[in-house]
């Protein structure tokens, strides 16, 4: 399963990552509670800390860690990178994962939109909404890529397109 990979450059306050791309997954899941379905996948693959929710209504970012998103019902419309950056349509099934530093916000979104998310081992999340300082900025520039890809594990995806 190959990835479609999305450079974003720095926007407004939100500074994206200057080293990885964004990953976004079609179609991974698609039969199933794909809530658990997600779960077992990123536990698999390593990927704990685990959350079941949505995208915030506003935009934010995380300097501290990547972040993988399951879209595990409806479907939502998210912009990527801050306020100017693209829009994007989720669908059930889909999955995104989100480097550190990486801007995102839910524009709209069916109202069964449900959201599995999950980081790397070790790994605790911030929630950014203003101009990175220059400690966030050295954190996200110097943050190693995982030791595996949440949905693909050991091949593919990040282990390839993150080195």
């Amino acid at each position: 399963m190959e990835p479609e990979a999305i450079r974003l450059e720095p926007s407004e306050f939100v500074p994206n990552n200057p080293a990885f791309p964004l990953l976004f997954y079609r179609g991974v899941l698609k039969d199933g509670n794909l809530a658990e379905g997600f779960e077992g996948l990123f536990i698999r693959n390593g990927w704990g800390n685990m959350w079941r929710n949505g995208v915030y209504p506003f935009h934010h970012y995380h300097s501290k860690t990547h972040e993988a998103l399951g879209f595990a019902a409806g479907s939502a419309t998210l912009m990527l990178g801050g306020p100017t950056g693209p829009k994007i349509e989720v669908h059930a099934g889909d999955a995104a994962i989100l480097p550190a530093g990486t801007g995102h916000c839910r524009l709209s979104a069916s109202s069964d939109f449900l959201v599995i998310g999950a980081y790397p081992p070790g790994s605790d999340y911030d929630l950014c909404r203003e101009a990175a300082t220059p400690e966030q900025l050295r954190r996200i520039r110097d943050l190693s890529a995982p030791r595996t890809d949440p949905v693909t594990g050991g091949n593919g995806g990040l282990i390839a397109l993150w080195r």
